[in-house]
């Protein structure tokens, strides 16, 4: 099965796609699989790890929502997926490798999405930034410290998905995914909590991109597809519509004071966590005080708390310091 992928691949991918059998490699050698590719294995590694699980439970937006039909950041990462698949189908790029890329970009996700990034940023000696973070765990901190032992492509991917140039068009191509996928979704998101109207938008680009998520994001993947070869490209048109579109969430629903506020007080709770376990490291887990020996505390410290979920967090934060009731 695998050959014929292989044959696949050969007959039908774009000379700027990469194929799997050129990958270059893992940095510890396996022996291969029979039937799946390097980067399908990848895919199935991501999928089955425990920090892909615990997306479920981490915030994209909008903290603990009433609602069950709210982004998180697991269905953040499968909307991610989806739109590089889409993009990589119509470019004839390996699909495989930008689905890998797309399910493993957020794995070192922070609880409580850029507000928990941007308090261990601030408190955390090494810095934190989530695209570092990610390849982390998929290098050393899944499965006990062995990690997900992934190719080059898929690792480079990660890295780059936020800002960089990937080594891929199909790492490229995860990096807009991302940013289609969350200025879309959370307009969406927006709306339903009430925080923004639909006439709130500006209607230049809507104008543009469509009135709804899926004529948008849409609109884009046509565009990127007739204008793509040798890189990713969009039409000069729709390409100012999608940036400004980005910039208007940034000015009128990152800052907003209704998230803002709850913000603030996810920063205090993993702030509150982080110099507790720095002071207090043999309450950690075993696995993160061995990282603390043969690193440091503070990078074990940031690697306990950024592998938390948004519940996790609020129950440590409530046992270590809310007064407990009394019972007889």
């Amino acid at each position: 099965m695998k050959e014929k992928t292989y044959e696949k691949e050969a007959a039908f991918l774009s000379p700027y796609a990469k194929h799997s059998k050129d990958t270059l490699g893992r940095m510890r050698e396996e022996t291969p699989c029979t039937m799946r590719t390097e980067f399908q294995r990848d895919r199935d590694r991501i999928i089955y790890s425990k920090s892909f699980l615990r997306l479920k439970n981490k915030t994209q937006v909008f903290f603990a929502p009433d609602g069950d039909h709210y982004m998180s950041r697991l269905t953040h990462t499968l909307d991610v997926s989806q739109i590089a698949r889409s993009l990589a189908r119509g470019l004839s790029l390996n699909e495989d490798l930008a689905e890998a890329i797309a399910l493993g970009h957020d794995l070192g996700h922070t609880p409580f999405g850029h507000a928990g990034e941007r308090a261990l940023g601030r408190i955390c000696p090494h810095g934190f930034v989530h695209s570092r973070q990610s390849v982390r765990v998929v290098d050393l901190l899944e499965k006990d410290g062995k990690g997900l032992n992934l190719t080059y492509e898929v690792r480079n991917g990660i890295a780059c998905h936020t800002n960089g140039r990937a080594a891929t068009l199909e790492g490229r191509v995860v990096l807009l995914s991302d940013k289609l996928a969350y200025v879309n979704h959370d307009i969406d998101d927006a709306i339903r909590a009430g925080v923004l109207r639909e006439s709130d938008l500006p209607q230049d680009c809507i104008a543009v991109l469509g009135g709804t998520k899926s004529d948008r994001i849409d609109t884009v993947i046509h565009s990127v597809v007739g204008n793509s070869a040798d890189d990713i490209r969009m039409s000069p048109e729709v390409e100012r519509a999608q940036s400004e579109l980005r910039r208007f969430l940034f000015r009128e629903l990152y800052v907003n004071p209704t998230v803002k506020s709850e913000e603030v007080r996810a920063e205090g709770v993993v702030t509150a966590l982080y110099e507790y376990f720095l002071e207090h490291p043999a309450e950690m887990p075993r696995f993160y005080r061995e990282i603390a020996r043969q690193e440091d505390l503070p990078r074990a410290v940031c690697d306990y708390i950024a592998g938390m979920t948004d519940s996790y967090a609020v129950r440590v934060y409530r046992q270590l310091f809310l007064p407990k009731a009394w019972t007889k």
